[in-house]
């Protein structure tokens, strides 16, 4: 990936040079000093947040210098007020750069031996190998040997990181099951090993009783017969003293034993709560993508040749007119083919990519509802569409992705809620923006 998947912004610092919000390479270079958070490019501040700060830190952050609520507020604010605070600089930017310097002053030093653009992008290579990457990613922005092209490259390896573990979801699932399984034999195996060591302590109470009861014996025994022979009572009594003695230890080593035992069922519970929260969150997931993918199929089937049933999949759009605020060029194509075919209108903007948002805060309050893709939409877009739909009453709702699935299961919802409570409110989108 050469460029960002978006438009550099342009600044006229020092004679209209096309640049990066940030200082000139020179200026940086010459003086030395490592550029701030505030003056790396906008765009940037999102992978920047997302990477090198974790969400415990932000909710300890982002409250000084905002009005959310820490406790309360979902990460994906969280998320959005950090980057908001980044791209405006001042205080809460400074505190932010801080936090960054501070976790990862190793790095910085690390990288403080590169002299040039070619070694600062050799150690970032080597970190990408190691798996290290918030540290290297936050060393390498910042450094004033990082160049525009050298910052781009690294987003982009960055990027296509997350598209990496996006595909290794499937393999967590088949894991998952593969671990549940293992659980299961490893919890008979506790359950048959807690019952051996309850029958080895019953056979210890059992020995240590029969013990007494000779010490006892032995004792009225010695009472009732003291002129008998001393030294074989000695010797019995002696016998039974080790007997016991005997007995102890092994009360002690069958007691350590158990002990061991249920700290091992204990860990093992645990890991099995968690293996079993992931495997929810994993089967949710699949309900939604297994609703989207049938609501595609009923849209797109034929029907024996009747053109009528895909419009029929879509009818609640018909008459009606619907913004589309960003996802790709040829999903929104088919979208809009669809949407035509119904007999509705839709108008798609880009986010302010090639359209200008201006047009954007002109369409929102004529459309009767407004979709935008979470994972394909810049936080500036869907701040401003969430407050101007606010404003003059109109329905928003967020998309889980950017692909026609997503669009025509969203349609499909409406359809039945429509049919069976014959209202013409849009159910809220069974898309989380915190849980997928």
């Amino acid at each position: 990936m050469q460029t960002p998947p978006f438009q550099l912004a342009r600044t006229s610092t020092l004679g209209a040079r096309d640049a990066c919000c940030q200082p000139t390479e020179a200026d940086l270079r010459s003086s030395r000093r490592r550029a701030r958070l505030a003056e790396l490019d906008s765009h940037l501040h999102c992978s920047v947040i997302g990477t090198c700060l974790s969400t415990g830190e932000l909710r300890k952050l982002v409250p000084k210098f905002t009005d959310l609520d820490r406790y309360h507020a979902s990460d994906l604010e969280i998320h959005h007020a950090a980057v908001e605070l980044a791209i405006a600089g001042g205080a809460g930017a400074k505190a932010l750069n801080k936090a960054l310097d501070e976790r990862y002053a190793g790095a910085i030093r690390r990288f403080e031996a590169a002299r040039d653009p070619q070694a600062l992008v050799d150690l970032w290579t080597e970190a990408l190998k190691s798996g290290d990457i918030p540290p290297a990613y936050w060393a390498v922005m910042s450094h004033p040997q990082a160049t525009i092209e050298v910052r781009q490259s690294a987003f982009g390896e960055l990027h296509m990181l997350s598209h990496l573990v996006g595909a290794a979801n499937r393999a967590d699932i088949r894991r998952l099951v593969a671990l549940e399984s293992e659980n299961q034999e490893l919890r008979e195996k506790i359950e048959r090993q807690q019952a051996r060591l309850l029958e080895l302590s019953g056979q210890r109470d059992a020995s240590v009783k029969q013990s007494t009861e000779y010490a006892l014996q032995l004792a009225a025994l010695a009472e009732r017969k003291a002129d008998s022979s001393t030294t074989q009572l000695e010797a019995e009594v002696t016998r039974l003293r080790e007997k016991i003695d005997d007995g102890e230890r092994r009360l002690a080593l069958h007691t350590s034993r158990r002990e061991a035992a249920e700290q091992r069922a204990q860990q093992e519970e645990d890991e099995t709560r968690a293996l079993r929260n992931k495997l929810g969150e994993a089967q949710a997931l699949l309900k939604v993508v297994q609703a989207e993918c049938a609501a595609l199929e009923r849209a797109t089937l034929d029907a024996g040749g009747q053109p009528d049933a895909r419009r029929r999949a879509v009818e609640w759009v018909s008459g009606k007119r619907i913004v589309y605020v960003g996802g790709r060029p040829n999903s929104n194509a088919v979208l809009k083919s669809l949407v035509d075919a119904a007999g509705g209108e839709l108008i798609v903007h880009d986010g302010g990519i090639e359209d200008r948002k201006g047009l954007l805060a002109a369409a929102l309050p004529h459309a009767d509802v407004v979709l935008f893709p979470v994972d394909c939409i810049d936080h500036d877009s869907m701040s401003m569409l969430k407050r101007v739909c606010e404003r003059n009453g109109v329905e928003y709702s967020p998309l889980r992705t950017a692909s026609v699935a997503s669009f025509v299961e969203f349609v499909a919802r409406l359809n039945a809620s429509a049919q069976h409570a014959h209202t013409s409110t849009p159910p809220p989108s069974a898309f989380c923006l915190r849980h997928g």
